[in-house]
């Protein structure tokens, strides 16, 4: 990386201004096939029939003539086509969806990355602009592309799951639905013809469809979702209880963040899942040491530094950064000033100096802050 090319990381610290113009409704699956499309079908026809305005952004079939059926006479935008390498690709137009403005809008496959050229690389990013713009959305994906369940996914199912969703994109969520059905019922609808074409369907068997890896995702979606309605519960019986007052966040949380690739990315999910749970905010924090300065730092480990920070921020961290000779000072201080409550480390591996008196950062982080709850992560 040339040092020309390089952007302040505070750069990469915006976020998305929360919105309350539209409303966001997701339904999340499990796994593909489970009927999160035509659910949103069966919402969209009810929506219509009740007298609202209700068309289609974007809907994927993937060939399944129930879901194709479901459709039926609902107003569809058409799509955008989009040249690329000598084919033709189709994405939802966001700005004839803006043009049109309906009351509802219903976007299937949130997660997809956009074609070159669209006007957002993510589509759940056209469905922020939509909400942002006024206009209802029904949104749909699967439980796996969250962010910050990718390493959790990819170590029960094997599979990297490449296109991911910030878990804030679910948070702002007014309402979220799991989309359920058994694992014997999913994998005979596999078998039927009903997911995939007939020449996949023996592989998926074997591999992503297998009934462990279904149950495990199941479980996953059933929990985000029960989680989003306790939140939600909680928070209605406090505004009532206390007159109108919104749910206070009594815990915060901290992280350390840092230019390791090894192990950063499951830390900050770690953190992300711990924050959610907790309804905790919750901070990714970077001590700038003069040894590690931007000006010092390796093309590598800035490339590295980047890509935590972006994750941080898509999981909903405030990000801050601090200048110290001392890591471990500088972050208790932090802590201390900001009323933190919990703390997040990795597991350091010492030079060896330091493992001669079994001394690194971590155990240093323990020893000189027993005031606060530390978790280590391995």
């Amino acid at each position: 990386m040339n040092h020309e090319d390089r952007k302040d990381p505070e750069t990469l610290i915006g976020r998305v201004p929360d919105t309350k113009e539209g409303r966001l409704k997701v339904y999340l699956g499990g796994a593909a096939g489970v009927g999160k499309t035509y659910r949103m079908l069966e919402e969209a026809h009810q929506l219509r029939e009740q007298g609202h305005d209700v068309v289609i952004g974007f809907v994927e079939t993937h060939g399944r003539a129930e879901t194709a059926a479901r459709i039926g006479d609902l107003e569809a935008i058409p799509l955008r086509k989009i040249s690329y390498r000598s084919v033709i690709l189709e994405e939802m137009d966001v700005d004839a969806v803006l043009a049109r403005k309906p009351e509802f809008a219903v976007v299937d496959e949130v997660a997809h990355t956009n074609a070159s050229g669209s006007r957002h690389s993510k589509r759940y990013q056209d469905v922020e602009e939509l909400v942002g713009s006024g206009i209802n959305v029904i949104a749909a994906f699967n439980v796996q592309h969250l962010e910050s369940l990718n390493q959790m996914v990819r170590r029960i199912t094997g599979v990297e799951i490449r296109e991911t969703i910030p878990n804030t994109f679910l948070a702002r969520a007014d309402q979220v639905v799991t989309v359920d059905i058994a694992v014997a019922a999913l994998r005979q609808r596999l078998r039927e013809g009903k997911i995939y074409p007939p020449e996949q369907v023996e592989q998926a068997l074997k591999n992503f469809f297998k009934p462990s890896n279904l149950a495990a995702l199941r479980e996953l979606a059933l929990r985000e979702v029960a989680r989003d309605q306790s939140w939600k519960r909680e928070e209605l019986e406090i505004i009532k209880r206390e007159g109108g007052r919104r749910l206070a966040v009594t815990e915060r949380l901290m992280v350390c963040l840092s230019s390791n690739r090894e192990g950063g990315e499951e830390l900050l999910r770690r953190a992300g899942r711990t924050a959610a749970q907790l309804n905790a905010d919750w901070y990714a924090v970077h001590v700038e040491t003069p040894a590690e300065s931007f000006q010092k730092i390796s093309g590598a480990d800035f490339g590295n530094l980047l890509d935590n920070i972006k994750l941080a921020v898509d999981m909903g961290a405030e990000v801050v950064r601090l200048k110290s000779p001392d890591v471990i000072k500088a972050l208790i201080k932090f802590a201390q000033d900001n009323k933190i409550t919990l703390l997040l480390v990795g597991q350091t591996h010492p030079r060896l100096w330091n493992r001669i008196f079994r001394r690194s950062l971590t155990s240093r982080l323990l020893a000189e802050a027993p005031d606060f709850n530390i978790e280590v992560v391995a």
